[in-house]
């Protein structure tokens, strides 16, 4: 295990001390200097004032502000006037329009998204910071939502298998802002979102987003309880420096919820409300205390250094007693039960230095950049126990008629998790942004990281210790046949430790393996139709390789094969059609396919599970006036498999959204979104063949939102 990881101490320090070095000639002048004399723009975030559904430029595939249409890789905005249109309150609202990344159940308990076949609980990130802990988020200060598809470590580390999701937050800037919205909706949705900032001087401003909900569920004794507030300050620390500090604290309540089983390959047909379990004995939450530092220096010429620090505390709880399988004469069905607790702190610091240059006829952005980081996290699990079955009874057969029990106590098993781990991780970058001429562009970049883990299980003592040190090249190249559109190829790289996603699945025989390898190729085209209109396409293949099997010559050892292919087609449309008709959409093709046998339930040719062949979804907005508008929504998905198993089949369907707004006067808007217009019963996702999320009926939701 390497001896010379950075320590906490120094990962907080740094943002001050990069402050006070850059401040120190700023300081130096403020007395000579007037306030009239001071240009630096107002502190914003790139993603920030996009008109409606389309947005040009974005920083998360390249760490430069960099327009879509010269970033050779898939990427989705989801701007903050779909959010607002949509209602959307959760990660699993945004990724509807999100052509190939699909949502899991997550065990009622997480965002789970599946990117291009690859299912990720870790895969995500705020202002381009990890936020890996297993919660459910909430976009009460979310200015907007980046996808980047496909493998991408050079950008972000390890991980990010299939794509990352980025959530860009709210930021104190200088214009005033004094909004809020207040949400009511079926089965006691309650929801409140204020969001007031302003400048107090010329050097600083500050903005405070917060929300509240308590709100109950179509299904039987589900409810959720959360709250967040998030103030930001804006400083300028001189000519050429700028600063946000943020913090953050979110707690969310909730029902886990595992659905229903399956019955003869398919969805059990029952009642979408019913229950499997208790609800009451099944309860997740979530703490986030999160403080943030942004530092941006113009060091002139064209050279800028920005830096980033994030220390997040997460304390994570959930238990719950779920299905098994139905027996076959679909009278009873079994239930099993476990908690699991987890706190993790966080501490990531980045640091990248970005200049353009000219070489000979050449133009180059070029990026050089450090990321240190340290994760500290316990986990401690217990099983559920029947006492009424025996005293070491993890199931227990209920019937179908009434598939409940409150007879359960929790302890640890011989094998439950009770752990500590400290992963830390040194990543240095380089990037080159390369036109050589208006037609002719390329990206090449490189990525080094020493990832290493200190594993403890606390049952036994044992202590694993583990350095990974990957190399992630990424390169793209792109051709313009006109300013307007771009054809490109890229080739990316990621990785994925034999820690797993949360850090937890290291044992000493997986611990000598090298990482899982993710390679995304990837062929595309982009159209910037008109200034309000994009069009986009992509054709790619993303190979897994590493996975790990037991050898099937010898039963006691394990090698390492090519494990699953994806190959996809994916079509985004954003923007306006006319003046009036704001649209957003896209279709993904996706054949993914296990190569070689995994196990006796993940054969050669199975298809994976979560993933459909086909999914589309498109949401059209139209303004008749002034006052009046209206949207149409359609979400289709095509039939999935649970498990890679392809026993269970969850057929496909088609919902229909709808919305209408009415503006009272320039301070007053009223909407009322409808999901699922048409009533329709369908199977949302899964976790497993027998846990499955009926959809929800048709809902409504009447918003107020207030602006000053």
């Amino acid at each position: 295990m390497s001896s010379n990881r950075p320590s906490p101490y120094i990962l907080a320090t740094l943002p001050a001390a990069i402050l006070s070095i850059l401040s120190l000639p700023v300081l130096a002048q403020q007395n000579t200097t007037s306030p009239q004399e001071t240009k630096l723009p107002e502190v914003q975030i790139v993603g920030a004032g996009e008109q409606k559904y389309v947005s040009k430029i974005s920083s998360t595939a390249t760490k430069t502000d960099t327009l879509l249409r010269d970033t050779p890789q898939a990427i989705t905005v989801v701007t903050k006037e779909l959010i607002k249109d949509q209602a959307m309150q959760s990660m699993a609202d945004a990724i509807r329009y999100v052509p190939g990344v699909v949502t899991a159940q997550g065990e009622g308990n997480r965002d789970t998204a599946v990117f291009r076949g690859n299912s990720s609980t870790g895969d995500f990130f705020v202002d381009g910071i990890r936020d890996d802990v297993q919660y459910y988020r909430d976009f009460y200060n979310i200015e907007s939502v980046e996808a980047l598809k496909g493998s991408n470590a050079m950008i972000f580390g390890r991980g990010g298998s299939g794509g990352i999701i980025n959530r860009v937050t709210k930021q104190a800037q200088w214009s005033p802002v004094r909004e809020a919205t207040l949400t009511l909706g079926s089965w006691n949705n309650r929801r409140a979102t204020a969001d007031v900032g302003q400048a107090l001087d010329q050097n600083l401003a500050f903005r405070v987003t917060g929300m509240v909900e308590n709100s109950d569920s179509y299904r039987e004794g589900v409810s959720i309880k959360r709250h967040g507030i998030n103030p930001t300050f804006a400083i300028r620390a001189g000519q050429n420096t700028s600063v946000v500090l943020g913090y953050e604290h979110f707690k969310d309540e909730r029902t886990a919820d595992r659905g229903i089983p399956s019955y003869q390959g398919k969805p059990l047909n029952i009642d979408s409300q019913v229950f499997f379990g208790n609800a009451a004995l099944s309860p997740t939450s979530s703490r986030v205390d999160a403080f943030t530092a942004l530092i941006d220096h113009d060091l002139g010429n064209g050279f800028s250094l920005r830096n980033r620090t994030r220390y997040a505390d997460y304390d994570k709880f959930y238990q719950n007693i779920f299905s098994g399988a139905v027996n076959s004469s679909a009278t009873s069905v079994s239930l099993s039960a476990y908690n699991n607790a987890t706190q993790r702190k966080n501490l990531f610091n980045q640091t990248d230095l970005s200049f353009e240059i000219q070489s000979g006829t050449i133009k180059h952005k070029l990026l050089a950049g450090l990321e240190l980081g340290q994760q500290t996290t316990d986990n401690l699990r217990n099983t559920g126990y029947f006492p009424s079955v025996s005293t070491n009874a993890n199931s227990i057969s209920v019937p179908l008629s009434n598939p409940y029990t409150n007879n359960v106590v929790f302890r640890q098993s011989a094998t439950d998790a009770n752990n500590h781990g400290v992963a830390t991780t040194v990543g240095i970058y380089a990037q080159d942004q390369m036109e050589f001429s208006p037609e002719w562009q390329a990206i090449i970049g490189l990525r080094r990281d020493s990832f290493g883990v200190d594993f403890t299980n606390n049952r036994t003592g044992e202590k694993i210790n583990v350095t990974d040190t990957p190399v992630s090249p990424r390169a793209g190249l792109i051709y313009k046949p006109a300013t307007e559109i771009s054809l490109y190829a890229s080739y990316s790289l990621a990785f994925a430790p034999r820690a797993g996603d949360q850090l937890s699945s290291l044992t000493a025989s997986n611990k000598t393996f090298d990482p899982e390898e993710f390679k995304n190729l990837e062929l595309g085209a982009k159209w910037d139709v008109n200034p309000d209109l994009s069009l986009s396409a992509a054709i790619y293949q993303l190979d897994r390789s590493n996975v790990a099997i037991t050898d099937p010559s010898d039963s006691t050892k394990s090698i390492l094969i090519d494990g699953q292919r994806t190959k996809g087609v994916e079509l985004a449309i954003n923007g306006k059609l006319a003046a009036n008709w704001n649209i957003m959409g896209g279709y993904a093709y996706q054949d993914a396919k296990i190569k070689r046998t995994l196990s006796a339930t993940a054969l050669a040719g199975a298809t994976l599970a979560q993933v459909p062949t086909h999914s589309a979804s498109v949401w059209n907005r139209y303004d008749f006036s002034r006052q009046w508008g209206v949207a149409a929504g359609l979400v289709y998905r095509g039939a999935i498999y649970p498990s890679t198993d392809n026993t269970v089949e969850l057929p496909g369907f088609t919902r229909i959204d709808a919305a209408l707004f009415y503006k009272w006067d320039k301070t007053v808007q009223v909407q009322m979104n409808i999901e699922n217009l048409g009533d329709k019963k369908y199977y949302a996702s899964a976790n497993s063949n027998n846990n499955i999320t009926p959809g929800s009926p048709r809902a409504f939701k009447l918003g107020i939102h207030f602006k000053y």
